[in-house]
């Protein structure tokens, strides 16, 4: 046979191998899925808080849900514009039924992996276990991320779910979702986020603190117009599982000095009518120790702190400042030891320290969930504080 015929043949059975992929793969084709679950993202519900109040016997669920079209950052978005808020609703005998009934009524699918703070209200925490209950149910759904904040509330959850920020900015752009720009200038009650206040709740060494989140109705108005804002007032402490009571910010002025995270909080010098200055205190690095006697433990807290001078009243020098300084701190570290007394709660965590210390000896005096500490087990509080500058001012002590 020529050559040209052995092309001819070798043409005609490569296209002959052609076609018979190409009818495989048409009849293959019937059986390829297709994007059936797909959702576009304009058509889904994003979720980006959670609240759970308690009442009647029935656990009360709410959903704050926002459209994050409004709230992208474009060249076109119109700074102040009032962002609507949605926020659902449900009821249930259980935590799984009362988000069913939201489930039932919320014509969009709900995506929950922007959720940024859980509410609770005081109603539901008094219920003690239901705590842990709620939050395990709420962490089984793989969407829902551990670094959630966590806050209680004397306030209608739905009051708080429809607040704004400044300039009607978004509920993003509050307290009670990025907490952290407003602690970097004042810090006081740290918040917390969640997975550490149910870690602190499940410890049988140590109280958990929930920060309070409150609407304060005085500082702020728009023209003439009253605004209410986000305001942490205090915080709930749980011990063995139970809520034991609320202090006030002002009862916790002590425990600010023990947070190694405390990045610029304010004090008067003296704290009274008359104060000579007013110091920005930073950086504090607390240590506690334990000592034995008579079979009871007592506990020593020492801080070192810094600070630099906010306002100048009257000509006091450096010593006398740091002197007066030391004592305020000192005062309210032992101030706030005694509220915490009141409702039978270690604000400062004390028994902790005992606890990875001597497991043995904290089980010994803490075996049957007796509250041990007494006024005189906070013995030695030693305070230094000393003072970087004074800032662009320059004072005689500089």
């Amino acid at each position: 046979m020529s050559a040209a015929g052995h092309g001819a043949d070798a043409r005609a059975a490569c296209g002959t191998a052609r076609f018979v992929k190409l009818v495989c793969a048409l009849m293959l084709l019937p059986l390829l899925g297709g994007c059936w679950n797909s959702k576009d993202i304009q058509t889904i519900a994003y979720v980006t808080a959670i609240g759970l109040d308690y009442a009647d016997g029935k656990y009360i669920a709410y959903v704050q849900v926002l459209n994050f079209s409004n709230l992208a950052k474009s060249e076109t978005t119109e700074l102040g514009k009032n962002i609507p808020v949605w926020i659902g609703k449900g009821e249930g005998v259980t935590v799984t039924e009362s988000f069913n009934k939201i489930y039932s009524t919320s014509q969009l699918r709900l995506f929950w992996g922007h959720v940024k703070a859980i509410v609770c209200s005081e109603n539901y925490l008094k219920q003690g276990a239901l705590v842990k209950e709620a939050y395990d149910m709420l962490n089984r759904y793989r969407e829902i991320r551990y670094n959630i904040l966590m806050y209680g509330t004397r306030e209608p959850i739905r009051d708080i779910f429809v607040q704004k920020s400044l300039l009607n900015l978004s509920p993003l752009d509050t307290l009670m979702d990025t907490p952290t720009q407003a602690y970097s200038q004042r810090s006081f009650i740290l918040p917390e986020y969640g997975f550490k206040v149910i870690a602190e709740y499940n410890e049988p060494a140590e109280a958990a603190m929930l920060p309070s989140l409150s609407l304060d109705h005085n500082g702020w108005t728009e023209d003439y117009k009253a605004k209410q804002m986000f305001r942490i007032d205090g915080a709930y402490f749980f011990r063995g599982q139970s809520m034991n009571g609320w202090l006030s910010e002002k009862d916790l002025q002590g425990t600010r000095w023990l947070q190694k995270k405390l990045q610029r909080s304010p004090i008067n010098v003296p704290d009274d009518k008359n104060p000579a200055a007013a110091l920005v205190m930073i950086k504090p690095k607390p240590v506690i120790t334990t000592e034995f006697s008579n079979n009871k433990t007592y506990y020593n807290i020492s801080v070192s702190i810094e600070s630099y001078l906010d306002e100048m009243a009257r000509n006091v020098s450096k010593e006398e400042l740091e002197r007066m300084a030391a004592e305020v701190i000192e005062k309210q570290i032992r101030d706030t030891y005694a509220k915490g007394l009141e409702i039978k709660i270690d604000v400062y965590k004390l028994g902790e320290q005992l606890y990875r210390k001597d497991p043995a000896k904290w089980k010994e005096q803490h075996g049957d969930g007796e509250f041990t500490l007494t006024e005189d087990s906070l013995k030695d509080v030693r305070v230094n504080v000393r003072m970087l500058h004074s800032g662009k001012y320059k004072t005689r002590f500089d």
